[in-house]
């Protein structure tokens, strides 16, 4: 994540040709070629400026990534380089898509109703089929997809608090991915941290000097945290093992252990809320006739020509959704869902359809490689 692009690359090139040499035999083609190509859709979470189906540079890193020589470049470039450099079985770069690109192609595979992709893991952002385009876009249908890098979005509304500040202050891109953030499974763990030993600073939470680890950031994972926020027992006995396991902390009193819950809680409903908020401007983005905020508790009559009277009789919107955050957080999906429902009306709310779509984006990916083969 801190070393040079051919690293980078050459490890990820690496790894594929060691899984495609792998492969059973059942999956390899039988033909007269005399050397089997496999085709690679590559998805990739980095802003990118796309210059066509597969080529585009790189913008900038985000999720911690600080990789100064790649900017700039080509990233199908360096991993064609990089996979040519390992002299080993045929493979061609054919597609590269962000991976919420590829989590909406996924879906849209299988269901006409999706028009939302959207990643909640590391970090976040979302893309939606666009459909008022100006003259100049170069559309054959009258419709594209529109990469938002909303990880990026920054407002002086969002509620950023001191440990907000401190994070990317800190961080390898201050001043860079606000909204990400205050999201982003990445960072959740380490607001937690934040908050907790500004806690032990200032009101002697542990009940002693501040426990050196607790000083180290990031040492606190999301998944540690999701943990001790579902820790349901009376005594609260996770939260008193991480605490004990992560920091040091060897003795809590259970006062001090709601608190590090609430902590933990509050943490998560933020993140569930400001994403939440940011699939209901979508929604007001694409239909705005339907999920204008004018309308309260029915939906506005359609007009003729509206989306969903193109789309078919289903009248839902769906959302796919990919991402260890969403997938394995159970509270977080159920504070997001509750902050939707709140923005919306009730026949608002069940239009919309968020669907889990487990390696959506890689799925998406192999999909949108295939329709660009040279061999259709």
């Amino acid at each position: 994540m801190l070393g040079t692009s051919e690293e980078l690359f050459d490890f990820i090139a690496k790894r594929l040709v060691d899984f495609v040499n792998r492969e059973g035999e059942e999956y390899r083609i039988k033909n007269k070629r005399p050397q089997q190509v496999r085709e690679l859709g590559l998805t990739f979470s980095f802003p990118v400026k796309q210059l066509s189906v597969k080529s585009g540079v790189l913008i900038q890193w985000t999720k911690g990534f600080k990789i100064a020589d790649g900017v700039g470049a080509d990233v199908v470039t360096l991993l064609q380089s990089a996979i040519n450099r390992q002299h080993g079985p045929k493979i061609d770069v054919v597609v590269l898509v962000n991976d919420t690109v590829g989590t909406l192609a996924g879906g849209r595979y299988w269901n006409d109703d999706v028009m939302v992709g959207m990643i909640l893991g590391t970090g976040t952002n979302a893309c939606y089929v666009e459909r008022d385009l100006p003259s100049h876009a170069p559309s054959k249908k009258g419709e594209m997809v529109i990469n938002m890098e909303w990880g990026g979005f920054w407002s002086s509304h969002l509620p950023r608090t001191y440990a907000d500040e401190q994070l990317d202050n800190e961080s390898v891109n201050p001043g860079q991915a606000g909204y990400e953030k205050m999201i982003g499974g990445m960072y959740l763990g380490e607001i937690v941290r934040r908050v907790l030993l500004r806690m032990a600073r200032e009101a002697s939470l542990f009940g002693g000097p501040v426990p050196a680890k607790l000083r180290e950031p990031f040492i606190l994972i999301t998944p540690e945290m999701s943990k001790m926020h579902a820790d349901e027992s009376g005594d609260l006995r996770v939260v008193a093992k991480i605490l004990r396991d992560v920091f040091g902390v060897q003795k809590t009193e259970l006062p001090a252990r709601r608190i590090v819950h609430d902590v933990c809680d509050i943490v998560t409903m933020r993140s569930a809320r400001l994403a939440a908020a940011g699939i209901v401007g979508i929604l007001k983005k694409i239909m705005p006739d339907a999920f204008d905020s004018g309308t309260s508790g029915s939906l506005k009559t359609l007009h003729r020509n509206s989306m969903v009277a193109k789309r078919g009789d289903s009248g839902k919107i769906v959302l796919a959704m990919d991402g260890g955050l969403y997938e394995h957080y159970t509270q977080y999906r159920i504070y997001m869902q509750a902050a939707v429902n709140e923005l919306l009306s009730e026949a608002q709310a069940k239009r919309l359809v968020i669907q889990l779509s487990k390696d959506g984006s890689g799925i998406g990916a192999t999909i949108l490689a295939a329709c660009h083969s040279q061999y259709r």
